[in-house]
This record gives C-alpha cells, structure tokens and sequence, in this order.
C-alpha cells in the first residue's frame, strides 16, 4: 500500500483550476493574527478599535480590524505594550510576525499590517514590586520572629554567666 507521502503532490504550486476558489471568513484571518500577535515578547494585550484594554487572558481578537479581499487582506492592531519594552522593535516584531502566519498559513498577500499602540501596561513592574513587597513582608516577620526567640535567650544567658562567676572554681584572669 503507498504511503501518505507518496500520494502527495511533488509540486504544491500546481495552478487550481480557475473555476476553482477558496475563500476565508473574517473570523479564520481574525484568529491567525491573533494567535500571531500573542507570540510576541513585549505585549501586555490588545485595546478594542475604541480605546478599552483587553488583556491576553481577555478576547484579544476585538483590538484587530481586517479588510479582506479575494486575495490580499489588510491588517489593523491595536495593542498595549509591556512597560520597559522598545515599542519600535515590539511592533516591528507584531507586524512580521502576522505577516508570516497569514501569508503562509492562507496563501494570501498581506498589504499591511498596521500596528497602533494604543498604550503601556505597567502590569508586569506592579507585579514584581507587589511581589517584592511580599517576600519584603515574609522576611521582615521572620526577623522579628528571630528577635523574639533572642531576647528571651539572654536571660538564660546571663544567668549561666552569673553561675560561672560566682563558683569557685571560676579562674581569674592574670594581671
């Protein structure tokens, strides 16, 4: 029986026949820029056409507006990018991103991708300082904890001191 691979074609630019169509639904090109978008360092999430932030856990697809055609399609982003990120490259970076999944994902030619960033998250250095002021706090009661057990210890200190000193035995140092 012939394998899988020696059904495929050799050549898959083979012309398709020109009664022939494939077409794509919004949604289909929606989501392959999306998925796109959120392979990139750098996004905290996407901004609705009209300004509201929607993060990645959130509908990312509403921050892209697409203008498909038969065989080319047009690419509008509105993101949020993470504070401390050089936007340029972070976009630069969307854009070919987007650009290579559709195009060969869909065989079709992307005109642009435009990408608007539509503000800075400072989500991420919020996180890092909440959770630098959490190890801050854990630490602190665990000193204080340390100096409790401490200043119990000098009496017991102090009172074996006071034993050595008053035996008879204490050896007195030479002068």
């Amino acid at each position: 029986m012939a394998s899988k691979k020696d059904i495929l074609p050799v050549n898959a630019d083979t012309e398709i026949e020109q009664s022939s169509s494939i077409t794509y639904a919004p949604e289909v090109i929606n989501i392959i820029t999306s998925a796109a978008v959120n392979e990139v360092e750098g996004i905290a999430g996407m901004s609705s056409v009209s300004g509201g932030l929607l993060t990645r856990k959130g509908n990312i697809s509403k921050g892209i507006k697409i203008e498909l055609g038969p065989e080319e399609v047009s690419i509008d982003l509105y993101v949020i990018v993470e504070y401390d990120r050089p936007i340029q490259r972070v976009a630069q970076e969307v854009q070919e991103n987007v650009r290579k999944a559709i195009e060969s994902m869909t065989g079709l030619h992307v005109v642009r991708v435009d990408v608007h960033v539509q503000g800075v998250s400072f989500e991420k250095e919020n996180s890092a300082l909440a959770s630098g002021a959490k190890n801050a706090a854990i630490a602190e009661n665990q000193v204080e904890k340390k100096l409790e057990s401490v200043s119990e210890a000098p009496d017991e200190v102090t009172s074996e001191v006071e034993k050595e000193e008053e035996s008879p035995d204490a050896q007195q140092p030479d002068a």
